[in-house]
Parts: structure tokens; sequence; C-alpha cells
């Protein structure tokens, strides 16, 4: 009877533990593929708008490169913690097809170049409101949805904002 009721009690504290989710758990292969495609944009807005910091001659095209590398460093830092709980590790430099756009747009100036980073940032930003769009109804960690419906927020200001510079442009 005694062996019966620990063996009882161990399976009880067996199936409360494993109905506990973890982070590392709660991480879908589709889930991570999402994260490591958002930091990589982050990574792109980032240094794409750093160029622009320097090189944009409009105030109002400087002044949003300079919220977007804010805002995106903000973004970035605030998925570290499901990057790091999963095993990911985040991008440091822009992918092929964004080196190609800091290329072009280093070699232009004045209005040409604010033009090209601001339609960049316009078709960077439809790209990724689809993808966060899509995640936040997908994703089944309601910390991670959170997360991603914060972020997809501010995405959807951003192309906008980036928009809205482009008709002015």
């Amino acid at each position: 009877m005694r062996i019966s009721k620990k063996l009882a009690c161990c399976l009880l504290l067996c199936g409360v533990a494993a109905a506990i989710p973890s982070a590392a758990r709660a991480a879908t292969d589709d889930d991570k593929k999402f994260l490591a495609t958002a930091s990589q944009s982050d990574v792109n807005e980032i240094k794409l708008s750093q160029l622009a910091e320097q090189k944009a001659t409009n105030p109002a095209v400087k002044a949003f490169a300079k919220k977007m590398v804010a805002e995106h460093t903000k973004m970035s830092n605030s998925m570290k913690p499901f990057a790091q709980s999963w095993g990911l590790t985040p991008p440091a430099d822009l992918d092929d097809d964004h080196k190609q756009g800091y290329s072009k747009l280093n070699g232009l100036s004045g209005a040409e170049f604010d033009k090209e980073y601001i339609d960049q940032m316009v078709r960077d930003h439809t790209k990724a409101l689809e993808l966060f769009t899509d995640e936040a109804k997908a994703t089944t960690d309601a910390k991670f949805r959170a997360a991603v419906l914060k972020a997809k927020t501010a995405i959807a200001a951003h192309k906008n904002m980036a928009y809205d510079l482009q008709k002015k442009l």
C-alpha cells in the first residue's frame, strides 16, 4: 500500500511537470524560423538606417532613420530572450540582398539617396508586416505572441511613416 501511494504520488508529479510548458518546448520550428527571419530583418533595418542617418539630406528622412535605429534595436532586444532560450544566434550583418541594397544606397547621394532609402523601407516593412501578422496567428506560445503583436504594431507604424515620406519625396 505504501509503495502504491509513493508510485501514485510520483506519477502525479511527473504528469504535472510534463504539463508545465517550458520556453524551450514551446518553440516550434516555425517559431524559430520566424524569429531568425525577424532578427535578420532588424539587423537589415538598423544597418541601412545607420547609413541613412549619415547620408540623408532631407531632415524628415534623417529623423525617420534615427527612429528606425532606435526602435529596431529595441525590438531586437525584446526578442533576445526567446532567441537565447531557443538556442538561436542572432545575425551580425546584413543578408545578401540587403548587402546589395546597402552598396546601391552608399553610391547615391542627396534626393536620390533619400528616395531609394525610403522606397527600401516601404518594401521591407510591407514584407515584415505580413510576416508578423502570420506569426501572430500561428504561434501557440502566449508570451511570444504578445511580443510579436507588440512588434507588429510598431512595424505597421513604421510602414505608414515610410509610405507617408515616400509620397513627399
